[in-house]
């Protein structure tokens, strides 16, 4: 059969109309972070995140002994439970073990929400209003797949098509997940283009005269601003200047204990090497080797650069 002048065949038309669908979707995402009147909503739940009782918890949940963001090692047993249950729905006879596998991930769901909410109360504005919509699909995926657990006792299709919808709910935050972690960056590490951008070598920064004992200052190398702490022993030590969690400026957050805490969200970097001793950030802070030049000029270099 021969189609018609004009018209499209399916194949043509899937092409056509996926494109746009994905547009849709993005220019979607993109409205919803730049919508103020979201705020209304993000500022009272991110206050109500924060106040929780967490303690050393609160770390455990951003993922700094890990090193980077729990959150996404956690999301992979429900949408693993999830789809190895849809599988399951096809399958003569495997109704127990989809059931089962339903109610795994649905438990498994609620540690992963609570590493998520953690890291969302501690983003700017932008990530958190898509991070708002993002936990709206994953709590209408994990009230679906609850009553699907349930409706499977007695009334299995049903379950199973609660299971669908969850399931498509679920998709439909990891997409919007995607959209936070790769188009706005959420819990990617902020410095790591720090070591590309500095040549090997010693670099020139500054007097040391200009640094007061205990005091942070912003100095430039080159395109790449790092801040300098003079200790009361003379010492000198250097960091990336910008935070490794979201870019705050270090250099205007205070010293204590051999730490500089960031003024934006708290996350605490030991000044001697750049690890982390406080999150939300997880990823160090890249730290500089340093001299004082016979002038009295700092001169600094990146670890292990000729």
């Amino acid at each position: 059969m021969t189609i018609a002048s004009g018209a499209q065949s399916p194949t043509a038309r899937v092409r056509v109309l996926v494109p746009r669908l994905l547009r849709s979707a993005l220019d979607a995402l993109e409205r919803v972070e730049n919508a103020e009147s979201l705020d209304r909503v993000v500022t009272p739940v991110q206050k109500a995140v924060r106040a929780l009782p967490l303690g050393g918890l609160r770390d455990v949940l951003h993922g700094r002994q890990l090193g980077h963001p729990l959150h996404p090692v956690l999301v992979q047993v429900p949408m693993g439970a999830w789809l190895s249950a849809a599988a399951l729905d096809f399958v003569p006879g495997a109704g127990r073990p989809a059931r089962f596998l339903v109610g795994l991930g649905t438990l498994a769901a609620l540690p992963a929400a609570l590493a998520g909410w953690a890291d969302w109360a501690e983003q700017h504005e932008q990530q958190m209003r898509t991070g708002l919509v993002h936990a709206a699909a994953n709590v209408t995926a994990v009230s679906l797949y609850g009553a699907s657990f349930v409706a499977r006792g007695r009334r299995p299709v049903l379950g199973r098509a609660l299971g669908l919808g969850g399931l498509a709910s679920a998709s439909a935050g990891g997409f919007i997940g995607g959209h936070l972690a790769y188009r706005q960056a959420a819990g990617a590490n902020k410095t790591e283009p720090v070591p590309h951008l500095v040549a090997p070598g010693w670099h020139r920064l500054g007097p040391v005269a200009e640094l007061t004992p205990g005091k942070p200052v912003r100095w430039m190398l080159g395109e790449v601003p790092v801040v300098a702490v003079r200790g009361e022993d003379g010492t000198v030590d250097v960091l990336a200047d910008r935070c490794s969690h979201l870019a705050g400026p270090l250099s205007e957050g205070t010293v204590e204990d051999g730490c500089v805490t960031c003024p934006w969200h708290g996350s605490v970097f030991r000044l001697a090497d750049g690890s982390v001793a406080k999150g939300p950030a997880t990823a160090p802070q890249p730290s500089f080797e340093t001299r004082i030049d016979a002038d009295g000029t700092v001169a600094v270099r990146l670890p292990g650069a000729g």
